[in-house]
């Protein structure tokens, strides 16, 4: 490897600061306006060495392994300019469509925030390891603490390490996914030894020991002492094992009041992918909603929740359906009776869905997304199609990270 300074001159859309040359350069834990020391290679990534010249906006981490740690890209930048850029993701997505919408400002995330979280387990001679992986690598970094989980994550990890360690081979290693619910701890696994008698044994008697709401092993719980309910505007929702879920409760409570407000009057709503009903419930206060969702387990807790809860709270009609949207979307026609549509994909969007929907005289919609690019691109189906938006909210519910979160109201010209 050679070194060279280099000037970084903007921030790069995954959070690395980036040196204008041929091609760019991007070098990860960098800012704007900084002079750099920068290992290279044939690659168009370089390693920081040293700074030279450092931002005025560079802060202090909060974390003893930022850096080390691949979690999180940018602890490093002052609050003000790191909300900017991240309103600024949004603002290009758009503008790459064509598309010119005024954003509003970004409603920021909380550190100890994140009720979920997956991180790495594996085994040493010292003993059990937990961790995040390295940036770009599968080296696993030990952590001590982590400033973006709830403190439940926090110091659940070792602990959990300790017994998951129980489960694998000597150099093998585990994804362990980790939820906060209301009735405790939700653990899954995957990457560990087969179960047998003396492995559930360990397992059952560590959730018990842990006090652990539910434990899945390779997606078989072998331990359920407590239903895992989370309450969506609510309602009590026994959650599927690794259903979907908001990443933070207050960024779930922005988006659903932003979705209430874009769906204000609707008297029949569609809610599509509709997961356990993040904002099903909500909108069937006051309206009836048709739900779907791809997911089985994740239909047959909505329909728990609204069967078991809905009278007590008084909700109107929910028709939730198990439907694949990418393969079967609802078709323009299905929609004639509908006041309202809210749809928030994964990541990769809805591009057939949003093509029914510009077919459609559905007056007013709310679209919700985690990836701006993919958001435009079904944007700018809606926009050719005759609607318009009307606002755009941005919801941080992945800190120090080059992710967002993205509310589009849009009505019917």
């Amino acid at each position: 490897m050679a070194e060279e300074e280099v000037e970084i001159l903007r921030m790069g859309h995954q959070g690395e600061g980036v040196a204008e040359r041929r091609p760019p350069l991007f070098v990860p834990y960098t800012l704007p306006g900084e002079r750099v020391r920068v290992a290279t290679d044939e690659s168009d990534h370089g390693s920081l060495k040293g700074i030279l010249t450092p931002s005025p906006e560079r802060i202090k981490p909060a974390c003893a392994h930022f850096t080390r740690c691949g979690g999180c890209a940018l602890q490093h930048w002052q609050e003000e300019a790191y909300a900017s850029w991240k309103e600024g993701l949004v603002a290009q997505a758009f503008s790459q469509q064509g598309i010119s919408a005024e954003i509003s400002p970004i409603i920021r995330a909380k550190p100890h925030t994140r009720r979920r979280a997956s991180f790495a387990v594996t085994r040493t001679k010292s003993g059990a390891v937990a961790g995040y992986y390295a940036r770009g690598t599968h080296q696993i970094v030990p952590v001590s603490m982590c400033p973006l989980v709830r403190p439940e994550i926090e110091s659940a990890m070792q602990p959990l390490a300790d017994l998951v360690a129980g489960g694998l081979s000597r150099k093998g290693r585990a994804s362990v996914l980790v939820t906060v619910t209301a009735s405790g701890l939700d653990v899954m696994v995957s990457g560990g030894k087969p179960l047998d008698i003396d492995l559930r044994m360990h397992l059952s008697e560590g959730a018990d020991r842990l006090d652990l709401a539910r434990l899945s092993w390779e997606g078989e719980i072998v331990a359920e002492r407590r239903l895992p309910l989370l309450a969506l505007s609510g309602i009590p929702v026994t959650l599927a094992p690794g259903a979907f879920l908001q990443a933070t409760a207050d960024g779930e409570a922005a988006l659903v009041q932003s979705v209430l407000e874009g769906m204000e009057g609707a008297g029949d709503v569609a809610d599509l992918f509709a997961g356990c009903g993040t904002f099903t419930f909500a909108l069937a206060r006051k309206a009836n909603v048709l739900a779907l969702e791809g997911e089985a387990g994740q239909v047959e807790a909505l329909e728990r929740a609204f069967h078991r809860e809905g009278p007590a709270h008084h909700l109107k009609r929910i028709t939730a359906e198990r439907r694949d949207l990418f393969r079967r979307p609802l078709l323009a026609p299905e929609m004639k009776k509908l006041d309202g549509i809210v749809f928030d994909p994964p990541r990769a969007g809805a591009a057939a869905q949003a093509a029914e929907i510009a077919k459609s005289a559905v007056p007013r919609l709310v679209a919700v997304s985690c990836n701006p690019a993919t958001l435009a691109r079904d944007l700018r189906a809606l926009l050719d199609g005759g609607y318009e938006i009307s606002r755009v909210q941005p919801v941080d519910q992945f800190l120090w990270s080059p992710h967002i979160e993205v509310a589009v109201h849009l009505t019917r010209r």
